[in-house]
């Protein structure tokens, strides 16, 4: 049975979130490098996003490379951003036909002027595109994140743009990498690790965390609808009692 008929269309996830894990491990299981993982890790990728698409949902966040992952080794982050680069080109096509569009969070002044230049141009090449929103966290870390929110309104209530009395957690939203992007509703994270790794801290406030075991190259679409099933069989009381939301 495809579980696809299973998820209820009127209680969709509007933004979902993955931690993609496993690319290494599942690669040293095949007795191959790492690059090999990381390599078809970018088949689940598709799966996730023509799933998402397909099911309409509007928003889906990827942690690509994290502010940590500069710590890797120099070839892999080599191979990593090499590969970043094949599949921006790869798949603007895919992107444009489904009407998709791509945006990028994180500390991207960091990343290679090859990888920069050709995420930019598919970001401009989609920007139009309405259907879904998928948003890639490249160099991203959500402690430097929320340290660079308060610098930026810091200096703001220094120069009486804003008064301190007025911060709240809209202004908060707004100096946010994600200010367009709604909460996160649904968090998924693959390879049986069970940490958030410094992502989107701020925006899962109230999301419902789903673990599994699955490692991601091995992540399909009946993966991610078994997450979405799992979610919407949850009671989503945002502080509230059982008894208040019926």
């Amino acid at each position: 049975m495809d579980l696809k008929e299973s998820i209820q269309n009127k209680e969709l996830p509007k933004h979902i979130a993955i931690i993609m894990d496993g690319n290494g491990r599942w690669a040293k299981q095949q007795g191959m490098l790492r690059a090999f993982g990381h390599e078809n890790g970018t088949k689940s990728v598709r799966q996730a996003v023509e799933a998402c698409a397909e099911l309409g949902i509007e928003n889906l966040t990827l942690y690509a490379f994290s502010t940590e992952n500069w710590n890797r080794p120099k070839l892999e982050v080599q191979t990593l951003m090499k590969l970043l680069v094949s599949s921006l080109k790869k798949e603007i096509k895919t992107l444009q036909d489904n009407n998709i569009k791509l945006t990028a969070i994180g500390n991207l002044n960091t990343l290679p002027k090859k990888v920069h230049k050709e995420l930019h141009d598919v970001i401009d090449n989609t920007k139009h595109n309405e259907r879904m929103t998928l948003t890639l966290a490249l160099s991203y870390g959500s402690r430097e994140e929320i340290l660079n929110t308060v610098k930026e309104i810091s200096i703001k209530v220094k120069n009486n743009i804003i008064s301190p009395g007025n911060i709240d957690e809209s202004i908060i939203n707004e100096h946010l990498y994600t200010r367009n992007l709604p909460d996160v509703d649904l968090l998924i994270r693959t390879s049986g690790e069970q940490r958030i790794s410094n992502f989107l801290l701020w925006q899962i406030a109230y999301a419902e965390l789903y673990f599994t075991d699955v490692l991601w190259p091995d992540f399909t679409k009946q993966h991610l609808y078994e997450a979405i099933i799992e979610y919407q069989k949850r009671e989503r009381r945002f502080g509230k009692t059982s008894e208040q939301l019926s």
